[in-house]
């Protein structure tokens, strides 16, 4: 195991939630301090207060990992007197950087709304609000022969020519490639001045978008020539499709009342808001984290039954009754299914690539509500 400092953690990090898919009004990343130091210990919470930042300071970690971002809007000034400034202040003198992932990490498969989705019990999971998709590119490469299998090794480990539940994938086709060295070239094969022909292989492969820059990297450092000869092209095909929330089925119909309780118990609240009739027989559940009321129309696109989510105001909730989609409220707390989520895949991710790190997952209960 090695030691690792702060970029080398978040790069893994935005490998599984790429900073690309949050929404653009969305201050997600590095909010204070600095990445470019040494880190053993990581602390994961839903939000950043005072007590989290103290929780910190007594474990030991000078990394913290949150959902929700801690500054949202700009600050004009920093005052030390107030809850905010105060927070600032006691993260830089304890050399504490704060990281945050929101709506990226609700986006990303395996974040908060997968995780929500899981704590549900929910099958057949599909997005809710596509938001993002990439192109899918192909690369054409011209290798000699005998280098050839080198080289789609060398591009299979780098992702490309991954395509569903098959690795490895290109096509190949043979031909002569004519080249002529010119003074100053340092051919692999071939003499200055004398024009050469090589039986070449074209390989083709296809990859993600997000994957061009490191295959290509991949292609020229195990490619033989010194000016390897290369296209890109971008398909009309496009990535899977990545967005906000999830819908999914239960096992078992259930009256919205019960399935409710089961919701209260599963995402451990003390209580929840309900809107429709507590006989109607739910199967199809759509989820999503925070706040929802934008998305009562693409839940019930969806065919959604019931729609989990946070933060209904009245006039939606009429709205929703109004075209026959139920509602379960159970507060906006309920992302804090992350902490574990992020903890304990960043362990995999960081023990996967030798990361002597360890992740702690925060106790400081966040919620703003009580219930009486």
């Amino acid at each position: 195991m090695k030691k690792v400092n702060g970029h080398e953690i978040i790069s893994l990090f935005e490998q599984w939630s790429p900073k690309r898919f949050a929404e653009d009004w969305d201050p997600v990343g590095l909010h204070i301090g600095q990445l470019n130091r040494q880190v053993e210990k990581v602390l994961v919470t839903l939000d950043v207060n005072e007590d989290v930042i103290d929780e910190a300071i007594e474990a030991g970690a000078n990394l913290i990992i949150a959902h929700h971002p801690p500054i949202f809007r700009p600050m004009k000034h920093i005052w030390t007197d107030t809850p905010q400034g105060r927070m600032v202040e006691k993260c830089i003198k304890y050399d504490i950087s704060v990281y945050a992932a929101h709506t990226n990490l609700d986006v990303a498969s395996g974040g908060v709304n997968d995780l929500l989705a899981d704590k549900l019990g929910l099958n057949h999971l599909e997005v809710m609000e596509v938001t993002h998709s990439d192109p899918l590119y192909k690369l054409a490469v011209f290798c000699p022969v005998e280098q050839a299998d080198e080289l789609r090794a060398a591009l299979t480990k780098a992702g490309a020519g991954a395509i569903g539940d098959y690795a490895g994938c290109s096509f190949t086709s043979t031909g002569i490639g004519r080249f002529l060295p010119q003074d100053g070239a340092d051919p692999f094969i071939g003499e200055i001045g004398k024009m050469e022909q090589v039986e070449e292989e074209r390989i083709e492969v296809v990859l993600p978008g997000p994957l061009r820059q490191k295959v290509l990297k991949a292609m020229l450092d195990a490619h033989p020539y010194e000016e390897p000869a290369y296209d890109f092209f971008v398909l009309d095909q496009r990535t899977d499709a990545y967005g906000l929330g999830r819908v999914g089925t239960i096992k078992e119909p259930a009256k919205l009342d019960d399935f409710a309780d089961y919701v209260k118990e599963a995402l451990d609240v003390p209580a929840l808001r309900i809107v429709g009739d507590g006989n109607k027989i739910v199967k199809k559940v759509a989820v999503l984290g925070g706040s929802g009321s934008k998305y009562i129309h693409s839940a019930k696109r969806k065919g959604a039954d019931v729609f989990v989510t946070g933060d209904i105001d009245f006039h939606t909730a009429q709205d929703a009754e109004a075209m026959g989609l139920s509602i379960i409220d159970p507060g906006h707390h309920v992302e804090k299914v992350m902490i574990a989520g992020v903890a304990l895949k960043m362990e995999q991710l960081c023990k996967e690539s030798g990361y002597e790190v360890t992740f702690i997952q925060s106790v400081i209960d966040t919620e703003p509500f009580r219930f009486i």
